[in-house]
Order: C-alpha cells, then sequence, then structure tokens
C-alpha cells in the first residue's frame, strides 16, 4: 500500500479538480496525489468521481491502492479507444501472439528440414576452423535464411501449413 505522508495545506488532485476543500479524511487523498492531477481527471472523466468514491468505500483498505491503478488503467485505455477499452487491447495481443506462434512454428518446420538436408548431405560449407554449416536448402518461398525469417505468417500462408500441428489455437 501507498505510504500515507502528512499532507500539508494542498488539496489532493482529486479535491483540485473538483474544486473543492480537502478534509483530512478525504477518500481520494491516499491515491491521488496533487503532483499526479491527469490521473484522476480521466478516472473522474470515465468513471465519475461519485461512482469512485462509493468504490473506494466498498474495497478494503489494503486493495484500494490496486483498485485506483486498475481503475486509472481502465480509465487511459477507455479514452485511448472509447469502444472496446482494455478489452481491445487485449483481443489485439491475442491475435499478435497467434501469428508469432504461427511464424515460430514455420520457423521451426523450416529449422528442421533444414537439419535434416543438412545431416543427408556431405557438402558443408567451412565457416571458420571449427564451426561448418551445410548451404541452405532449396525451399519453395525461401530466398536465402534472412528473407524467410523475414516473412511474416500472412506471406507464408500461400504456401500452405508446413505441417499439421503447427496451428496456434483459436481465439476470438
Amino acid at each position: 500500500m501507498k505510504n500515507h505522508e502528512p499532507r500539508s495545506s494542498s488539496s489532493c488532485a482529486a479535491c483540485k479538480l473538483l474544486k473543492r476543500r480537502c478534509t483530512p479524511n478525504c477518500i481520494f487523498a491516499p491515491y491521488f496525489c496533487s503532483d499526479e492531477p491527469t490521473k484522476f481527471a480521466k478516472v473522474h472523466k470515465v468513471f465519475g468521481a461519485s461512482n469512485v468514491s462509493k468504490i473506494l468505500a466498498e474495497v478494503p483498505e489494503e486493495q484500494r491502492e490496486d483498485t485506483v491503478n486498475s481503475l486509472a488503467f481502465e480509465a487511459e485505455a477507455r479514452l485511448r479507444d472509447p469502444v472496446y477499452g482494455c478489452i481491445g487491447a487485449i483481443a489485439l495481443l491475442q491475435r499478435k501472439t497467434v501469428e508469432l506462434q504461427h511464424d515460430l512454428t514455420i520457423a521451426r518446420a523450416r529449422l528442421a528440414l533444414y537439419a535434416a538436408t543438412s545431416s543427408s548431405s556431405s557438402s558443408s560449407i567451412i565457416l571458420d576452423d571449427h564451426v561448418s554449416m551445410a548451404p541452405f536448402p532449396s525451399v519453395p518461398g525461401c530466398d536465402g535464411l534472412a528473407y524467410s525469417f523475414g516473412q511474416s505468417s500472412s506471406d507464408l500462408s500461400r504456401y500452405g501449413p508446413l505441417n499439421d500441428f503447427g496451428h496456434g489455437p483459436y481465439i476470438s
């Protein structure tokens, strides 16, 4: 929980915005410091001071700081995306995760194919005194190792799935 510092005569950010006198038992003061006026302004704009006050009164004191942080996060997200708020950000991250899992599966399949072809071929390129590597095999859609890892999953989808276990879970 946030350290409750004894306040001087300055009001908390909530009381300043609401243009009222900040009392010693102000429910907002421990969580909306006077040096963070935009934090309360955003929460107030989305939820309203009365609703925030009611929420804080119902929450046990040891959970109030987490509650305020959650309200501030949701308010920020709701102001950025009024329709979806946090859910829009979560959905975007889930889609990105599925896309990256798909890309990783394709990279693993190509690496396995490369390892299988390089172990069967006897020709290899000597890079150093102790490191050798076989040339990259001819794989559809691969014009070299650097190009293949630079492709996105949408570029690679035209070649079809490389295996039946590589598809990420469907998240709606």
